[in-house]
C-alpha cells in the first residue's frame, strides 16, 4: 500500500506500541516504545521461526496491555530474505509490520548520537 509522507505519520499515535526488530539469520532482537521513543522494559531475544514469532507475539502484547496501548506497529530493515517469514507471520496475524528504510536508520542515529 502506498502512502503518503502524512498517512505513514498518522499510523503512530499516543496509544500505538512500536516494536523495532533487529533482524538477522537465527536470532531477531526486539524492543518496546512509545510514540515518543521512550523504552519499556527489556529487549527480547527471539528465535527466527514460528515458536519465537509466537513469543514475540505474547511479549507485545503483554507490553501493550500494561502501558495501555491499544495498536501495535512492527518495524524492522529489510536484511536480506530473514524478515520475510516474519512479516508474512505479523500481517497474518492482523498485526501492522512496516519495512523500514536503512538509510532511514542510519540517519537517525546519526542525529541521535552523532556516530556513523
Amino acid at each position: 500500500m502506498n502512502y503518503t509522507q502524512n498517512q505513514k505519520i498518522k499510523q503512530i499515535t499516543p496509544s500505538t506500541l512500536i516494536i523495532g526488530i533487529d533482524i538477522a539469520k537465527d536470532k531477531h532482537v526486539a524492543r518496546a516504545q512509545d510514540d515518543r521513543g521512550i523504552e519499556f522494559g527489556k529487549r527480547l531475544i527471539f528465535e527466527n521461526h514460528i515458536h519465537g514469532f509466537e513469543q514475540l507475539i505474547v511479549w507485545a502484547e503483554r507490553y501493550a496491555q500494561e502501558n495501555g496501548k491499544k495498536t501495535i506497529l512492527f518495524g524492522a530493515e529489510p536484511t536480506g530474505h530473514y524478515w520475510k517469514n516474519l512479516a508474512y507471520y505479523l500481517v497474518a496475524k492482523h498485526y501492522q509490520f512496516v519495512v523500514v528504510n536503512p538509510m532511514h536508520v542510519k540517519k537517525s542515529k546519526e542525529l541521535d548520537d552523532n556516530s556513523p
